[in-house]
């Protein structure tokens, strides 16, 4: 009998040391390194790699291929599509083993990023923000929106629920928002 609050797909690795939230899923082939800081409700899927050091909130999903390294903290309701990729070294060079400068990322609550999707180290993505499908994330992102290309560039604002805004920010599904001092925000 096991005293795990979560599931591990028997050809899972889960370091021992690693800290893993209740009704958390960890599918075949993914690798969590002793130090991993995992939420509650989180899908992990197969081949993924969490590195010591990275902490993933509440209710993550990370499709297959999704590896976190050290420095990279994806907040509460994350979504990252297959195959997407975080950088936690701005100049890598396999010969600086003792001199590379960890530089931190942080994905906010309810963000999306797409599959096949690059982040650059030293990056937030904003709340709710989408990241399109192979775009490369250069610079910080702002709440809600919507950024795809290589360099990422704004194409418009998302809805919590996910979709696209229309121009006089109402969403189909009938939130409202507003832009107070530069920044998009949900009507009380």
């Amino acid at each position: 009998m096991s005293d795990k609050n979560y599931f591990q797909h028997e050809k899972a690795l889960v370091g021992p040391q690693a800290q893993i939230g209740d009704n958390t899923r960890i599918w075949a082939f993914t690798n969590i390194q002793d130090g991993a800081v995992i939420g509650k409700g989180c899908n992990i899927c197969d081949g993924c790699y969490v590195e010591n050091g990275a902490r993933l909130g509440n209710n993550v999903t990370l499709k297959n291929g999704v590896n976190i390294f050290e420095g990279i903290v994806l907040e509460d309701d994350v979504f990252c599509g297959p195959h997407a990729a975080f950088i936690n070294d701005r100049y890598p060079r396999s010969f600086n083993k003792d001199t590379w400068v960890l530089e931190r990322t942080t994905v906010k609550k309810g963000a999306t990023i797409g599959s096949n999707a690059t982040v650059l180290c030293g990056t937030t993505i904003g709340q709710y923000a989408i990241i399109g499908a192979g775009s490369v994330v250069t610079k910080d992102v702002a709440d809600f929106s919507i950024v795809r290309g290589n360099p990422a560039r704004f194409v418009g604002y998302a809805c919590v629920c996910g979709k696209k805004l229309q121009e006089n920010l109402i969403c189909s599904c009938g939130k409202e928002f507003l832009i107070n001092q530069g920044c998009l925000e949900m009507k009380r």
